[in-house]
């Protein structure tokens, strides 16, 4: 429970400070580039290496790429057909694959489920959402960026392989093949330069969130919530629920998991290249509260199957 009151208190904090000069208007850019170099390698550096490998993960792990691929097509699709801009396009595909399975997702699969579901849901996120956002995320981003050499695999190999998170994430996974850990020391300050992820990127999206009325992105932020809240569980709850696993803990962590609110590293990725900011930001800020009424149906569904 305090995990969830926090994330409304940093988020309504950043929209209280928007309005004072008590942080420069740059504030939210600096709080990102400390998220990606500093706070996100942490966070990767101390889970990664512990994460215990089975082919049971291998349903939990589907979900992150699942949900991505769809958003891919769907927003693609969708895009060609409405003729919409490439940055738009390419918001709408980081922003709703991408779930906030960690910052909300423990808290309330912890919740719902107890300690062994929130291991499942580590797994989900650590080795499922957040590789894929270190890879497709970045290529994506890449892609639809607009840049004249992000077509070029170059480019994106570099932007991939440059990306701070993603190499803590080789460096995690070479330590977890060898079996090797860090000391406990050094594993602590990690794990305490991670907690600092949550309420500096919620600090940071309240700082960026304006909720116009009169914005033209309500419509586009209505595509984007739909799927990543309700067709995207949808299609792990057909495919887990109904036909592969059918009623077991895994099963259902990853339908709640992937009915999350967007994950705000995807936002800050869609920032930090130029990809409509600001429907990125109410992607995140309205999306956090509404999930928590779409995930006790989703919830509520689970109980009657």
């Amino acid at each position: 429970m305090d995990n969830i009151i926090l994330i409304f208190v940093c988020l309504i904090a950043g929209i209280s400070f928007q309005k004072t000069k008590i942080f420069p208007a740059n504030t939210h850019l600096v709080l990102n580039q400390f998220l990606i170099y500093i706070a996100l390698p942490a966070v990767t550096l101390y889970h990664i290496p512990r994460v215990m490998v089975s082919k049971d993960l291998l349903f939990p792990l589907g979900v992150a790429w699942l949900g991505f691929l769809l958003a891919f097509v769907f927003f693609s699709a969708l895009g060609k057909w409405l003729q919409w801009p490439k940055k738009l396009t390419g918001c709408l595909i980081l922003t709703g694959g991408l779930g906030n399975t960690a910052f909300i997702g423990y808290p309330v699969i912890e919740a719902l489920y107890g300690s062994e579901g929130l291991e499942t849901a580590i797994v989900l996120d650590q080795a499922g959402s957040f590789v894929v956002m270190a890879t497709m995320g970045i290529i994506v981003a890449a892609v639809y960026s607009g840049k004249k050499e992000a077509g070029g695999p170059s480019y994106i190999l570099r932007k991939v392989f440059s990306f701070p998170p993603f190499i803590a994430f080789l460096t995690g996974l070479c330590m977890n093949i060898a079996g090797l850990e860090f000391s406990e020391g050094v594993g602590l300050a990690l794990q305490r330069l991670g907690k600092t992820i949550a309420p500096i990127a919620l600090f940071a999206v309240g700082m960026q969130l304006k909720i116009d009325k009169k914005s033209p992105y309500w419509n586009y932020l209505a595509y984007g919530l739909s799927y990543k809240l309700m067709l995207m569980p949808a299609a792990v709850f057909v495919l887990y629920k109904l036909i592969f696993t059918g009623d077991n803990l895994i099963t259902d962590v990853s339908v709640i998991e992937a009915g999350m609110a967007p994950m705000i590293t995807a936002a800050i990725l869609a920032t930090a290249y130029g990809l409509k900011p600001k429907l990125a930001s109410m992607m995140v800020g309205v999306g956090i509260p509404l999930s928590f009424l779409t995930i006790d149906l989703w919830y509520w569904l689970l109980l009657s199957f």
